[in-house]
């Protein structure tokens, strides 16, 4: 089940789909960030490649 790596809560495959990085990972979801900028927030969490 996907979780998020922030705050470990659980996010629906659906979710993980959509704000997922490339390698599956959920760095901000509902519980830890506003709706607004889930995706903003995803990409400054997300470890730099």
């Amino acid at each position: 089940m996907p979780k998020c790596n922030h705050c470990n809560a659980h996010v629906s495959e659906q979710f993980a789909r959509v704000f997922a990085d490339e390698f599956g990972e959920v760095h901000a979801c509902p519980s830890c960030s506003a709706n607004a900028g889930i995706a903003e927030v995803a990409r400054e969490r997300a470890p730099q490649a």
